[in-house]
Parts: C-alpha cells; structure tokens; sequence
C-alpha cells in the first residue's frame, strides 16, 4: 500500500500523523511512505529521519495526496485540500464533522472512506485515539485558562493558586470525561477550588474516590449548572457525544450572569462547542469577549504542544493504521469491529449515526456497506 503523509495546513498545526518510527516499521511491511517535506519539523521530526527510515520526500502536498491509497493526517482538511479527495481514497485523522456540513457533503461527493480518529472505540468501548488528545487539551485548558485570567489578556486578574491569606480562583469544569478529569488534576494541583458538573452520578461517585474529596462534584442541572458557572473565574467545557455535535449546556444567559473578567475554555468545541456562545478560534487569534467574558475556543489545541502531542497521538493510531495498511481498509473494518466505529463516510453513505443525526441526514449502519 501507498500511504501518503501531508503537512497539516490548518492554522499553527504543528503535528504531523506518522513518525519515523512509524515510518520504519511500514517500510519494513513492505508498504510505501510519501511523506511532504518538512511534514514532521515543527513536532521535532526533520526529513533525514524520514528518510533514514525509508520515507521517500516528496516536495509537493498534490503527490502525496494523489499517489496514495491511504492518506494519514491529524487534523480535519480544510478548504484547500478537498481538490485532493477522489473515489477510493481512504483518509484516517481527525474529522469532526457533525458540525461541519461542507467538509461531510465533499466526502460524500466524492467517495472518499472516511475514517475518524475520534469514533474509533476499542474492546472496552473507550475511545482510544481520541483519549490521548483529550488529555493533552484537558491539561492544556488549565495552563491556558490561568493565563487568560492575567489582566493583560483581559482576565479578573486572578491568579489561579492564590497565595496565603488571598483565596484561589474558583474552576468549574463541565463534563467528567476525560478532559474534564485531566483539567481537574491540573486545576486541584495549582491549587484552585474546583467544581466539577456531570450527567453521570456514577462518575462523580468515583471521581470523589480518586481526587479523595478535594474535588466539589455537582449533579448536571439547569440550576445547578447555573450556579456553578456564575461563581467561577474560570469555567472548562469538556462534554463529549462521541460523532455528535456536542450540547449547548451552558446558556448565553448563563454567561450574562458570569463576572466580567472570568474566562471560558471550550475544549468540546471541534464538535461545535459545549457553550452557546462559543464560535471555533484559531492559535492566531485565539480569543474574543462577550458580555465581559473571555472565551478561547481553539479548535486545536494539541497543536501548540506539537512534539508531545505527535508522539501522544501515534502511540494510539499506529496499530490501527499498520493493520489498514496490510489488511486494505475494507477487511481490516470487517475483522474489527472497533475501528469499524470509526468509518464516518464510505462510497456517498453517511455511516456513524451521530453525524447523520447531528446533520439530519440518512445513516446508513456499517455493517450494511461492508457486507
């Protein structure tokens, strides 16, 4: 098989979707590597070691993508790049699409089999490829969240910690998957009052045990989460539908009530965002205000920690793409069931129902196309 390896073109996205290390063991299948030049440098991979590995460089993203059978990415394409998609072309990355119509309406055009590394389910039913990116943007919404709190960037001036004698800022984390979780480790370890709200009673349940009750844990209710968001400087959206677009749980009205300077992090905001009014920004201008409120809605924030997010996210998708790779995309979704999860588009068919009920569109079930 030909696996093509583009340069990510979205806004600063740093990372890149194989390896080196990746790269060897293909070759060593006897699979072919076109890798764009300069694909891996910002996340620390220069093309030597590419090559070394047994990549061939190619100097134009039009080759890579046109020459492979399987194209490899981190991040959904943009605009740009849907002049590259064709009939039979597999494309394994990050898709997101519930809340991007266009991008699902070009695949279904053109026959393009979409696999998403964020439906991708393993025995468990846990999502494997979408974890390691959850963690790394969990802990990131802390980082970015006390920076933005700074006054120069139009925060409360707050400093997350406190110091003796002056209280911590107040962090309310929305959903307790696991960003939510990773963001309140972060967030307790800085010292920061915490409150976490979840649907889930089950899960708050043990995320008492595993924070040993220094985390507040509230029921998800209208009023409950209300009450939490207005009392916080700093409130994280982190609620996951796993291929759907993502509940507005926190309300414009609900933000209206928030302290002018407080800050919003919505990490859920590659599938349309956890709060209302939240709208997709970029690491080149990353946040806007509304009614006083600092909101950062990034849409990639692994980004920004390329090197650890490269080889975060590889650990995770490799096994995946090597057995793709020797299998073909239609047996290797037939023989596992998990990755079959992850097929969003094959030949014209919407196949996850959540993009299909996220965009009112007809859903066909996998098992239906591959049979």
């Amino acid at each position: 098989m030909i696996i093509g390896v583009p340069k990510e073109i979205k806004d600063n996205e740093a990372r890149v979707g194989v390896t080196p290390a990746g790269v060897k063991a293909l070759t060593e299948a006897g699979h072919t590597v076109l890798v764009e030049t300069q694909a891996g440098a910002l996340s620390g991979f220069p093309d030597e070691e590419y090559q070394n590995a047994g990549a061939e460089i190619v100097g134009d993203a039009g080759y890579a993508w046109g020459k492979a059978d399987t194209v490899v990415k981190v991040k959904e394409p943009v605009k740009s790049e849907y002049v590259y998609f064709r009939e039979g072309l597999v494309l394994f990355t990050y898709l997101h699409l519930a809340p991007v119509p266009e991008l699902t309406n070009e695949l279904l055009d053109r026959k393009v089999t979409g696999i998403a590394y964020e439906t991708v389910r393993d025995r468990n039913g846990m999502l494997p490829l979408l974890m390691p990116m959850s963690e790394v943007a969990g802990r990131m919404s802390v980082q970015v969240g006390a920076t933005y709190l700074e006054k120069e960037r139009g925060g409360r001036g707050i400093l997350l910690g406190g110091v003796p004698g002056v209280p911590p800022a107040h962090v309310t984390i929305i959903g307790g998957g696991i960003v939510g979780t990773n963001a309140a480790r972060i967030a307790l370890g800085f010292g920061a009052k915490v409150t976490l709200v979840d649907v889930n009673l089950n899960r708050l349940r043990e995320l008492d045990d595993i924070f040993s009750g220094r985390l507040y844990t509230l029921a998800s209710n209208s009023y409950n989460v209300a009450r939490a968001v207005r009392e916080a400087d700093l409130v994280i959206g982190g609620v996951l539908i796993p291929g759907a677009t993502a509940p507005k749980i926190v309300t414009r009205a609900m933000v209206g009530q928030m302290q002018k300077g407080a800050v919003i992090v919505d990490v859920a905001i590659d599938q349309g965002g956890c709060v209302e009014t939240a709208r997709p920004t970029s690491h080149s201008n990353p946040s806007y205000v509304v009614d006083g409120v600092v909101h950062y809605c990034v849409t990639n924030m692994p980004g920004a920690v390329p090197h650890t997010s490269t080889l975060a996210l590889t650990n995770s998708t490799f096994p995946y793409l090597m057995r793709l790779a020797n299998l073909g995309a239609r047996e290797a979704l037939r023989q596992e069931a998990g990755l079959a999860e992850g097929l969003n588009t094959w030949m014209g068919k919407v196949t996850h129902r959540g993009v299909a009920e996220s965009q009112n569109r007809e859903w066909t079930p996998v098992a239906g196309v591959l049979a």
